[in-house]
């Protein structure tokens, strides 16, 4: 086993962002991936005009890759927000008026993982309207996502990163997981298990692999320290997925990294070589 094992994709949020959004698709096909991710492309903007979606959508089928995981909207990201649906108010009606708009235009690209990003908390609600606010969303999330058959996926981040935001352990995000599917009662909700950010947090990888990969769908990968590219920090990357696929994850692994101080077609030159 080993990287050559494993399905990678490439998250054109990140990667790639040298280059105009619609010149992403067609960059990370020529680097050899087959497969792309994204978060909400529109920062400002969580019901865009239909031009901009189908614009997006030329881009990646005259690429010839595949959107394999999509944002809904998160707010400002990167930047200070991470995620919307448990911020009361504005931040609550845009999540909610994006969800059928991600979901469609995943729907149009195949696109079968949707990932729904819980937010900060905020000075002077109380944390526990906060978490029932973002139940209710996430429930209306899962039933999107379902009605175009996909997933939804709820992610950990990292204190030391994200520090006013309450999911930053697997167990927690899990914990959302399960709530989510005893709410709606689809069972379509899982883990998106991002090495880097579980790393940042101190957590026994293996351990969280072992406990947690039956109720994984999707993983995201990226070196620590650093945030870059495999090789260029000290995670057993290669081993943390060897186990992954040994437990059963047969889905894509999103290269989720910084390319660096370079071009990030020159990012990947620790994959695996096709010949």
């Amino acid at each position: 086993m080993g990287y050559s094992d494993q399905r990678f994709n490439v998250n054109l949020s990140i990667l790639f962002t040298e280059l105009p959004l619609l010149d992403r698709p067609a960059a990370a096909a020529a680097a050899g991936f087959e497969a792309v991710e994204l978060w909400w492309p529109w920062v400002e903007a969580p019901t865009p005009e239909q031009s901009e979606l189908d614009a997006l959508k030329r881009a990646i089928e005259d690429a010839g890759v595949r959107l394999v995981g999509l944002n809904f909207y998160a707010g400002q990201l990167p930047g200070p927000d991470r995620g919307a649906l448990s911020i009361p108010g504005e931040e609550s009606a845009r999540f909610r008026a994006n969800l059928p708009v991600a979901a469609d235009f995943a729907e149009s690209l195949g696109c079968k993982a949707l990932n729904a990003l819980y937010g900060n908390r905020v000075d002077g609600v109380d944390p526990a309207a906060q978490d029932e606010l973002a139940l209710e969303n996430l429930v209306l999330a899962a039933r999107e996502a379902d009605r175009v058959g996909a997933v939804l996926l709820i992610e950990a981040l990292n204190a030391v990163e994200s520090p006013r935001c309450p999911v930053v352990s697997a167990p927690r995000a899990v914990e959302i997981v399960d709530a989510v599917n005893a709410a709606t009662g689809i069972g379509n909700a899982k883990f998106l298990l991002d090495l880097y950010h579980l790393s940042m947090n101190g957590e026994d990888l293996p351990a969280v692999i072992e406990r947690y990969a039956a109720k994984t769908g999707h993983v995201q990968i990226a070196d620590n320290p650093g945030r870059g590219a495999p090789g260029t920090g000290t995670l057993p990357l290669e081993e943390l997925l060897d186990q992954l696929a040994k437990a059963g994850y047969d889905g894509w692994v999103g290269l989720e990294y910084k390319a660096g101080d370079r071009p990030s077609a020159e990012a990947f030159g620790w994959l695996p070589s096709a010949d």
